[in-house]
């Protein structure tokens, strides 16, 4: 395992005005990718469905994906404990690509964003640190998630910067939500670009789990959305065939041609960036308390068909294949709900604070 001071400290000879940022991000993405390879190898990296049991932290994790029947899965996840060499942290996401690559624009989201937060993470971590012989000290007033969910915002920006670049991905007309989460001790930091959904099971006075959805579907309907959508020249429509689904368009003229987006917050989809679609995350935090039991990660084609409460009651009554369990049900509910639709991707990570 990389020790954290040595690795922060010889970041550090990298921030520099004389290193060029796209140097500098280069060099914390093979850092990275030497990271993930140690991690993997070690049985702490999970992105196929599987668990992993920390032996060093109080965490434990239950992954699952399952594709519909629209074709190709585009739904992935990620896992990663000791995230950044640090035995205390651990990332976690799940990824919804649409369109026609899809697929292709979640799995490069999937890899690069890991990099891109921990580079930027590495950056607030030296800029408010004073190194000491060979050892690193925090100001006093450093703030754990200020540094979070600043190096949340520019790494979502830059992974956006990256698929608009990119010579062979095509996302002008495809794109990704992406969920993902950091635990570092008792703090939780949950950045959200989409729609979808962070679930809490905690525990209530009369001993029962209950649950407390933590983050907000980022649908064009919500009124905040709708307000920067139609600042940003684009409007929100409902189609005939799909009554109650709202979709950006690149136009706010009566009768709006074109493909629409069903979500108000995504990475690509290039072809309404223009008119109100952003790639920002809304970042949030939590303090984990000795009541919170576990949170739920989960892509739309869970939600869409399976309330929080449920899934919670599925989760809380065994924590081995747990996500898989979400998932199966999903899957049923969509057939018995939904028949007249196409089956969603499916992804579920469950992150249980107290490994037993």
């Amino acid at each position: 395992m990389v020790q954290f001071s040595s690795f922060l400290s010889g970041l550090t000879k990298n921030i520099s005005p004389k290193a060029g940022k796209k140097r500098r991000i280069n060099l914390g993405r093979e850092a990275t990718e030497a990271l993930a390879k140690e991690a993997r190898k070690n049985g702490l990296l999970l992105t196929s469905p599987g668990i992993v049991s920390a032996k060093r932290s109080d965490n434990y994790v239950s992954a699952y994906s399952k594709g519909g029947n629209k074709g190709i899965n585009q739904d992935c996840f990620i896992v990663w404990e000791g995230f950044g060499g640090k035995e205390d942290v651990m990332f976690c996401g799940v990824f919804d690509g649409h369109g026609p690559w899809g697929h292709l624009v979640g799995k490069r989201v999937k890899k690069v964003m890991p990099a891109y937060l921990l580079h930027y993470w590495q950056e607030a971590m030296a800029q408010c640190s004073v190194l000491i012989n060979g050892e690193l000290f925090k100001n006093a007033n450093f703030d754990q998630f200020d540094v979070w969910k600043k190096s949340f915002l520019k790494a979502c920006s830059t992974v956006d910067y990256d698929l608009e670049l990119h010579p062979v991905i095509d996302s002008f007309y495809s794109g990704t939500a992406a969920l993902t989460i950091i635990r570092e001790g008792d703090l939780l930091v949950l950045a959200n670009v989409g729609d979808s959904r962070a679930v809490l099971g905690t525990t209530s006075d009369d001993g029962s789990i209950v649950a407390v959805q933590l983050t907000v579907d980022f649908k064009p309907s919500v009124p905040q959305e709708t307000e920067r959508i139609y600042k940003s020249g684009g409007s929100v429509c409902e189609s005939e065939d799909e009554p109650g689904v709202s979709r950006i368009r690149a136009s706010n003229d009566e009768t709006p041609e074109g493909p629409g987006l069903a979500l108000s917050r995504a990475f690509g989809d290039f072809f309404v960036k223009d008119f109100g679609l952003i790639s920002e995350p809304d970042v949030i935090q939590k303090t984990i308390t000795t009541r919170d039991r576990f949170v739920i990660l989960a892509t739309d084609g869970v939600w869409d068909v399976v309330s929080n409460e449920k899934a919670v009651e599925i989760v809380s009554a065994e924590r081995e294949d747990s996500a898989k369990r979400i998932v199966e049900y999903a899957a049923a509910q969509w057939k018995r709900k939904r028949p007249e639709y196409a089956t969603d991707d499916i992804s579920v990570v469950c992150l249980f604070f107290h490994n037993l």
